[in-house]
């Protein structure tokens, strides 16, 4: 690297103007004695939360020398080795002298770009007064590079893209109970947000712009955050395999069967692969894989994992229709806003379905996009039956978007998911706070926190056939199993 093109990184960070940033539900801890990591999918917002806490840092009486900005993509601090690392502060003292002796803050975004960073930001933390906060777009950042090398020095947040109540903050949309129309905005909106996501920029962008920004973002989160960042040579294999998974949210998923249906379409692939390819798209935080929910583990190993993807508008880039399949991206998005709050949920099945639950499994959510049809309202409340007939203790919630009164009158527990989504506020990542049981003022849940996209027209796409059965409770959910659906 070389010392005067940091110099004028440096310098830029400093002279800079400050973005405009919109508060989130998150704000970064100050003065917490950690190394504070920030984690989560590419274009999700870690760098606008690193600017808005310089913001509140500045607004402070922080002098801007003192608050340190490098993004580890830039062209000009490449190439970068670990050990020339120490030129950082060397040339920022050189540039600011008024700083020494005094504490100072460094923010370091996509870190994971320089192999050794984690032993650099531990001799930091240990030996000069100074708070670090680093980023990345891989879960490795979580769970082995700043857990294993700061060993207790860190602490680590996941950042997600907007939630459903963000969004219409950032759209300035005000729900007011009181108002005739504001429920008639609100539940627009969210048929919005099942479309569109809510990655900020595309929250924030023209109708028009929205399917191609969603399509860079896929190809760059491909390439960027998996095939390059694991070498990996079967490009064909990795982006269908990623096509499939963003078509498929909410719908179980069996490797066995996954594997034969590969194999009948000339992928020469082995199940390991598949394994280790899902385990790169989840690691890049592009998927979530629920196992079921069973005592066993040699049972919830042998059973298909459910799959939901960490954004509903990304689906719109792997299909030519952004209006499909809204149940699932229905489904996908009370997992979201449940998944901000604790990472061990689970789903269930026999001769039903349950579609997210907690470990006890004393909690449970289901989700329908609509209770008009009295068939469809019926196998939901056999849905409820089942979920309530795991536990004594178990207490349920059915969430969904159009209704009759007369049918949702048989279902007590039913609730408009834009309101609950509105209502049960998410805490912020990290913090151990328990999940509110939905509904029940003050009943806490035991849900709590654990220890820690270029595609073909659908009708051509062989990956998007049909290979799917249906679900055990409802038309719409759906299983990979190779051989048609039934």
């Amino acid at each position: 690297m070389n010392s005067d093109n940091l110099k004028g990184v440096l310098q830029q960070s400093v002279s800079r103007l400050l973005p405009k940033c919109r508060a989130r539900e998150l704000d970064l801890p100050l003065g917490s004695g950690k190394v504070v990591g920030l984690a989560g999918v590419r274009r999700s917002g870690k760098t606008f939360l690193f600017f808005r806490t310089i913001q509140r840092l500045v607004e402070q009486g922080i002098g801007r020398p003192r608050l340190l900005y490098l993004n580890f993509e830039d062209d000009r601090l490449q190439p970068l080795r670990a050990e020339e690392l120490d030129l950082v502060l060397r040339c920022h003292r050189e540039l600011f002298p008024e700083t020494i002796g005094q504490r100072c803050y460094l923010f370091l975004d996509e870190v994971q770009n320089v192999p050794g960073w984690e032993r650099w930001v531990r001799r930091l933390h240990d030996t000069e007064d100074i708070e670090v906060f680093v980023t990345g777009s891989s879960s490795q950042l979580l769970t082995r590079d700043l857990a294993t090398a700061l060993r207790g020095r860190s602490l680590t947040l996941e950042v997600f893209p907007l939630s459903f109540a963000e969004m219409l903050e950032f759209r300035g949309i005000v729900w007011q109970p009181s108002h005739p129309n504001s429920e008639s905005e609100v539940r627009g909106a969210l048929e919005q947000y099942l479309r569109w996501g809510g990655l900020p920029e595309v929250v924030l962008a023209e109708d028009t712009l929205r399917p191609l920004i969603l399509g860079e973002y896929a190809s760059l989160m491909l390439y960027r955050d998996v095939i390059e960042r694991y070498g990996l040579r079967n490009e064909t294999l990795i982006r269908e395999l990623l096509r499939f998974a963003f078509r498929n949210t909410a719908t179980l998923v069996n490797v066995s069967k996954l594997h034969r249906d590969f194999t009948s379409l000339g992928f020469s692939v082995s199940k390991n692969t598949l394994h280790e390819y899902l385990g790169y798209l989840e690691d890049s935080f592009l998927l979530f894989l629920l196992p079921k929910h069973e005592r066993s583990l040699r049972k919830q190993a042998h059973n298909p994992k459910k799959l939901h993807v960490i954004d509903p508008g990304l689906v719109a880039a792997f299909q030519g229709h952004p209006d499909r399949d809204v149940g699932r991206k229905l489904e996908t998005t009370v997992f979201l806003h449940l998944r901000r709050q604790c990472r061990a949920l689970y789903y269930y099945a026999d001769g039903g379905e349950v579609d997210l639950c907690n470990e006890e499994g004393t909690t449970f959510w289901n989700t329908c996009w609509s209770l008009t049809d009295p068939d469809t309202a019926h196998r939901e409340e056999a849905a409820m039956v089942l979920g309530k007939s795991r536990s004594k203790q178990a207490q349920g919630m059915l969430l969904y978007h159009e209704f009759t009164p007369a049918l949702k009158s048989a279902l007590p527990e039913a609730q408009p998911a834009w309101r609950w989504l509105l209502e049960q506020k998410p805490g912020n990542p990290g913090t151990g706070s328990s999940v509110r049981f939905p509904g029940r003022r003050g009943a806490a849940s035991d849900l709590t926190k654990s220890a820690i996209p270029c595609s073909l027209p659908a009708s051509s796409d062989p990956l998007s056939r049909a290979s799917l059965t249906q679900s055990p409770r409802r038309r719409g959910g759906r299983v990979w199993n190779g051989r048609g659906q039934t």
